[in-house]
């Protein structure tokens, strides 16, 4: 994660994410007094728009110091915060929804990925929502060469480096099975989305319910 955590502050004033939030199907399911986290927020996009749309119980947590520094600057009343384990700083069954918009993407290993849901699980209310937007494995040339790259070094197929040194996933449609077995299913589409990159890739957005 250290790694990681270099390249998102390394580079947290430079990028504009572009994956779009599905803001009617999240109206749909969620009403405006409802506490939410997005949980890998970034400099607070999404929270920025909810905020637009009249939700005002905010939180977002980042590894990232400065992507958090940057959320701050541009909105002081939410609250953002920097998180150094992946523990969340909530009490068991304290929230309504929490967000995990492109972030496991950026988590290559299961185990880290479980260990993500697992706290979300923890925090969520009874009936609570979480929200899963990410990306799947595509089947084109420059990928398939990526992925197989990512094999040979990381030893889970989808994963990829990229040329400024992020480490990324795609992943396959059995283990987002695996993400979302432990919810009750609300929403799953498959989309395409543009990358941070420009690129193309297939991708899904999914809202469950916690037991």
């Amino acid at each position: 994660m250290v790694k990681q955590n270099d390249y998102w502050n390394k580079v947290a004033n430079k990028k504009e994410f572009t994956t779009p939030f599905q803001r009617e199907l999240f109206f749909t399911h969620v009403n405006r007094d409802a506490s939410i986290l997005d949980y890998g927020c970034g400099y607070g996009r999404t929270l920025f728009e909810l905020k637009t749309c009249g939700y005002k119980k905010l939180h977002g947590v980042d590894f990232s110091e400065e992507m958090i520094k940057r959320a701050k600057s541009a909105d002081s009343e939410t609250n953002f915060q920097v998180i150094q384990s992946g523990k969340l700083p909530f009490p068991n069954n304290s929230l309504d929804v929490v967000l995990l918009f492109a972030v496991l993407t950026c988590v290559y290993k299961n185990e880290e990925q479980n260990a993500i849901l697992n706290e979300i699980k923890r925090v969520l209310k009874p009936g609570g929502i979480i929200y899963i937007n990410d990306f799947l494995l595509n089947s084109d040339e420059r990928n398939k060469l990526r992925y197989e790259r990512g094999v040979a070094k990381y030893h889970t197929y989808g994963v990829f480096e990229l040329p400024d040194g992020a480490i990324l996933r795609h992943h396959s449609e059995e283990r987002v099975k695996e993400w979302i077995d432990p919810f009750e299913g609300l929403e799953y589409r498959k989309l395409e989305y543009k990358t941070m990159n420009g690129n193309r890739s297939n991708g899904l957005v999914y809202m469950g319910k916690s037991n």
